[in-house]
């Protein structure tokens, strides 16, 4: 991984980050990927379940009083751990959430990778689902 012209711009052989139509930040295929290729790995700092879970507390809390604040970046690692890969050093967070996506997150031997799925074409956005369970939105009540 190495820095471009900002410290926000990082690139590998596989993708680099720019701004997206999705949301902010996102990740885009260096030249095309075939299906199966390990592209970034998520890294940040591990930590325990608990730690997770008042990381988790907090940010939701920022995010309720202003919601251009906040964000989880807590990615399950195994039972006991988890990594919080809000750092800075870490540029898979700016992976954007799709639900169809062409990306996914592969756990093995204590490493995430971020991991296609289909063939990727040069210039797209790489995306994958975030696994979040989203409720239901109930408009005009």
């Amino acid at each position: 991984m190495k820095k471009l012209k900002s410290s926000k711009t990082l690139k590998n052989e596989w993708i680099s980050f720019k701004k997206s139509k999705i949301h902010s930040t996102g990740g885009f295929a260096v030249k095309d990927i075939s299906k199966g290729t390990k592209i970034i790995e998520y890294i940040g700092k591990k930590i325990t379940k608990k730690q997770a879970d008042e990381i988790a507390d907090k940010e939701l809390r920022r995010h309720r009083k202003n919601k251009f604040k906040g964000a989880v970046y807590i990615f399950e690692l195994d039972k006991k751990y988890d990594i919080d890969g809000n750092v800075s050093w870490n540029p898979a967070r700016l992976i954007n959430h799709s639900c169809n996506p062409n990306a996914e997150a592969d756990v093995k031997k204590g490493k995430i990778w971020i991991k296609s799925i289909k063939k990727i074409k040069k210039g797209c956005e790489i995306t994958y689902d975030y696994g979040y369970d989203l409720e239901p939105i109930q408009l005009g009540k």
